[in-house]
């Protein structure tokens, strides 16, 4: 099919790829010509594990192109789909201005029936509203759909989980448009669950607040093992072996983090309150993961008595591993914390170092080697869970260190074996 993807940033860029290498004929569109013209190239503004090869390799094929032209899409496509940022705001509703403008410019174009995809994460009820803006703006009498079709992508596996869903959710107002729906998931042969429109878009926020939940649940869970002396890894273990709950997001550490959990929890709060359902659960959620950074680094406090002065190590500023993205990294906020607290700072990451450069303080630097963070420091912490972390050289970091002690905010490393090289080994519920 022919299809067009205006937004070309995480989302859009990856659901675009995926789509042409199933072989569908995809424009991704981009109001950043800078940026279009850096995709053209084979430039690809965001690391994601699988993403560059395809991108290229589909551009080469003919089937992924790049435009700063909403006209040319809509008039070259069958469907398309919005895929632009909806950012929160100061009381956590969703700025959907992104939305409406790019529905405006859909609306201006159309000169036939088309599908108007919403794949943007956004509050229940916009699909209505972006229905009624194209009525508003576009040519009369033009028939057109609006489909909600929420992504369930994870940064870090983004590709694989857009190639091999466990489900395909698209939330239609009438039967018109399933057909042509069914026909684009059908490579991927996944399970296509159709529901209402309004359905639809609260099936993501619904799904990002309770998984934000779980991995609450299992920090305040820690915080007993530790009370206790108990080992919340495998308290998760023997809880997650019981098919009702899962192993998923049972990882205790510093918390949620990242551009969605933080944004969808904070924005399915504010649509059930305007909706006039307390939410006073996922209130008290936000409540609690707010404040584990602050329990991990009092720890830290503890160990060294005070900040000022001493040299630290931080592996890891991206939110999770497998991604450059820096956007709400716990990583980022504990280093900025104890930059401020008069720490001096040395970090790494292996792919969020450049783009973490632009939320830190000048006085943390940032280095090329994951070891050069262990030179001359007072503690070492690790605050992403890179696999490589765990295969670094840990007796030469030992030897570089000033003392050896590591503060594990991930869980990452085994603590037998790092007491057994002589640190003094810090983890979160073990």
């Amino acid at each position: 099919m022919k299809l067009s993807i205006i937004g070309s940033g995480y989302v859009g860029l990856v659901t675009g790829t995926c789509l042409a290498e199933a072989g569908h004929t995809v424009i991704c569109v981009d109001n950043n010509e800078a940026k279009v013209q850096e995709l053209k190239a084979g430039k690809i503004p965001i690391y994601e594990p699988g993403l560059e090869e395809l991108v290229r390799r589909n551009v080469q094929l003919k089937r992924l192109s790049f435009t700063a032209s909403t006209r040319e899409a809509v008039a070259n496509s069958e469907v398309i789909f919005i895929a632009v940022p909806t950012p929160p705001q100061e009381d956590g509703s969703v700025d959907l201005s992104y939305v409406e403008g790019v529905a405006r410019e859909i609306a201006e174009a159309l000169s036939g029936y088309r599908i108007i995809v919403d794949k943007s994460t956004v509050p229940v009820k916009t699909g209505e509203k972006v229905a009624e803006t194209i009525r508003r703006y576009g040519p009369k009498g033009v028939e057109f759909d609006v489909v909600s079709n929420p992504e369930f992508l994870r940064e870090g596996s983004a590709v694989a989980d857009l190639q091999k869903p466990d489900r395909i959710v698209v939330g239609v107002a009438s039967e018109r448009p399933v057909a042509a729906m069914r026909a684009i998931y059908e490579p991927f042969q996944a399970p296509i669950i159709i529901t209402d429109l309004n359905s639809a878009e609260l099936i993501k926020h619904a799904a990002n607040s309770f998984l934000a939940l779980k991995i609450t649940y299992i920090n305040l869970v820690a915080a007993v093992c530790e009370a206790s002396h108990a080992d919340v890894t495998q308290v998760a273990e023997g809880m997650g072996s019981d098919a009702r709950i899962g192993r998923a997001f049972l990882q205790a550490g510093l918390g949620y983090g990242g551009s969605c959990f933080p944004k969808d929890v904070s924005a399915f709060i504010r649509i059930a309150e305007e909706l006039g359902v307390g939410f006073g659960l996922m209130r008290e959620v936000e409540k609690i993961n707010a404040g584990i950074p602050e329990k991990f680094l009092k720890k830290i406090r503890t160990s060294l008595w005070t900040m000022k002065d001493k040299k630290v190590g931080q592996l890891g500023l991206a939110f999770k591993a497998n991604t450059d993205d820096v956007r709400c990294s716990v990583a980022i906020e504990i280093a900025r914390r104890m930059a401020e607290e008069g720490a001096k700072l040395r970090c790494h990451d292996p792919k969020g170092g450049e783009k973490a450069r632009e939320l830190l303080p000048a006085s943390i630097e940032i280095v090329g080697r994951a070891e050069d963070v262990a030179l001359g420091a007072d503690v070492l912490i690790v605050a992403t869970e890179w696999p490589e972390y765990r295969l670094l050289d840990w007796n030469k970091i030992k030897s570089l260190m000033r003392t050896p002690r590591i503060f594990d905010g991930r869980n990452l490393l085994n603590p037998a074996e790092m007491k057994s090289l002589g640190f003094e080994y810090t983890s979160v519920g073990r």
